[in-house]
């Protein structure tokens, strides 16, 4: 079964993650997190995360906290959520107390059989705990551990399951949704040389929008693809020196859009890395496959039978590619068939644009790097 087909789960900790840890079995004092409610309601109602109640409750139904005391407490803490349109797929609740030793208590996974049949997605689901011992029960499990908490550095044991340090409840929807405009990779550049002068600003989070013009028509109807497929906000000024010809404003754009994603992909942690996509237009078809690798190789398998289209030469579409493969320090790869020379070249910056979208892409179940070499 693979994963897309199997569920997810959100488990969540109690007490200092949902509702804050003192007093939180005293009715009177019951305080709830900071921005849970927005928070978790945005995570529930865009995503597709059972959300399931994990939490160590030490010694309820001893003298000291019997059971009448405990669950009056509990039911409005789910009521409460349940009002704010949050509801529960399963609370899981240990009472046993440290010395007990009990498998069921955290980081115990004893009482987590119902998610180890296979059913669920392990792998792409998540523990929120505000301790240590939570991000260890996410290991147990086999799951990925949110740390809630105000550290800022990861124990060399939890490094491989914990992809995230917050307490900010906002800053774990953002995580967890992919929020575009919370989350953004944006990088700009500003250069001037004796052929071209530009200020331009990317952001990997955007939405396919901005206009970038270079005052060669044809070129400039690429650079649209470009950004209306790869889901790249792509905006500023850019000037060549078209007196003199058209290369030096092709390449030096193709440098620099490499330059910017290369820039706002910084350490590519937790990214697809590889793209690709086959992509048909008319009377040909184009393949673009792309690994943000660190290094470049460029493979071009295309046959232009037009030395133009309109004003622009076509050996210009390589010249771009190419300079772009350098720049970016991707592996690249474009083929398409031979037809009609416009349909060809559009369907190449399309095709491009949206293999870039997959690389790109950050998968909120990791936040590894996606190499065995251990850097890219």
């Amino acid at each position: 079964m693979n994963f897309e087909m199997k569920k997810r789960a959100l488990f969540l900790d109690r007490d200092g993650v949902l509702v804050n840890s003192k007093h939180n079995n005293c009715f009177e004092k019951l305080s709830f997190m900071p921005g849970v409610f927005n928070s978790l309601k945005k995570i529930y109602d865009n995503s597709d995360y059972s959300l399931v109640m994990v939490s160590n409750q030490d010694g309820v139904g001893t003298p000291s906290l019997p059971f009448e005391t405990f669950y009056p407490v509990q039911n409005h803490i789910v009521n409460t959520f349940q009002g704010e349109g949050i509801e529960f797929d399963d609370i899981l609740v240990d009472y046993s107390l440290p010395s007990d030793e009990c498998t069921g208590r955290k980081p115990g996974i004893g009482m987590m059989s119902d998610y180890q049949n296979g059913e669920w997605c392990l792998e792409k689901s998540f523990m929120i705990g505000d301790r240590l011992t939570d991000m260890a029960f996410a290991k147990n499990l086999g799951c990925k551990g949110i740390w809630f908490s105000a550290e800022e550095n990861v124990p060399d044991e939890y490094k491989d399951t914990i992809c995230l340090i917050s307490d900010s409840w906002q800053e774990i929807a953002a995580f967890l949704t992919q929020d575009k405009v919370k989350s953004p990779r944006i990088a700009s550049l500003d250069r001037t040389t004796k052929e071209t002068s530009f200020k331009l600003t990317l952001n990997l989070d955007g939405s396919g929008k901005g206009e970038l013009k270079t005052n060669i028509g044809f070129f400039d109807h690429m650079i649209e693809q470009i950004i209306k497929h790869s889901h790249i906000d792509l905006e500023g000024t850019f000037k060549g020196d078209l007196e003199v010809d058209e290369h030096h404003s092709v390449e030096d754009l193709a440098i620099t859009l490499g330059s910017l994603i290369r820039k706002a992909l910084g350490d590519k942690r937790g990214i697809n890395r590889y793209g690709s996509d086959i992509l048909i237009m008319d009377d040909v078809v184009a393949t673009v496959a792309i690994d943000f690798s660190g290094r470049s190789e460029f493979i071009y398998d295309v046959k232009f039978l037009r030395e133009y289209i309109g004003t622009f030469p076509t050996e210009m579409i390589e010249h771009f590619f190419k300079s772009f493969s350098n720049s970016a320090q991707c592996n690249l790869y474009l083929k398409v068939t031979t037809g009609n020379a416009h349909h060809m070249a559009e369907a190449l910056f399309k095709a491009f644009a949206r293999a870039i979208k997959v690389a790109v892409k950050r998968d909120p179940s990791s936040n590894s790097l996606p190499s065995t070499k251990g850097v890219l």
